[in-house]
């Protein structure tokens, strides 16, 4: 028996999975892979990796953890103490609790917002809106 998995998921999990060589981390756990209707995600050492597309999310930066995100039209809500992050894609709205180290969006249309932190601040891309909130 065939099954169709939805091209969402699909694309979600290859993006998540297309940036698991971004970014810092400690590599010597294995890796941690979720997909599901609310993105794709894979956690390799002290990375997460988000892929997704017309999404509205909660992610967990922990303590400290890197991460990269992918995809379009979400609205993701990031709490803990993200090291890191990098988004790419586009109309993404994000909001981080706190980001401590670089903050560098490559994209366009993105809105990004933190409440806390001194990140170094890196726009690469196209109208996007980025501000300590």
């Amino acid at each position: 028996m065939r099954r169709r998995i939805g091209a969402g998921i699909v694309t979600a999990a290859a993006a998540a999975l297309a940036l698991t060589g971004c970014g810092s981390g400690d590599q010597d756990g294995s890796p941690t892979v979720t997909a599901g209707t609310s993105g794709a995600q894979v956690e390799i050492g002290n990375t997460i990796n988000y892929g997704s597309f017309g999404t509205t999310a909660d992610l967990d930066c922990g303590e400290g953890k890197s991460l990269n995100i992918g995809g379009s039209n979400n609205t993701l809500t990031v709490s803990g103490a993200c090291a890191n992050v990098n988004i790419g894609g586009a109309d993404n709205k994000v909001t981080f609790e706190r980001v401590d180290n670089e903050l560098t969006v490559v994209g366009l249309n993105n809105t990004v917002t933190y409440q806390q932190g001194e990140p170094t601040v890196n726009d690469t891309g196209t109208n996007n809106s980025i501000s300590k909130g």
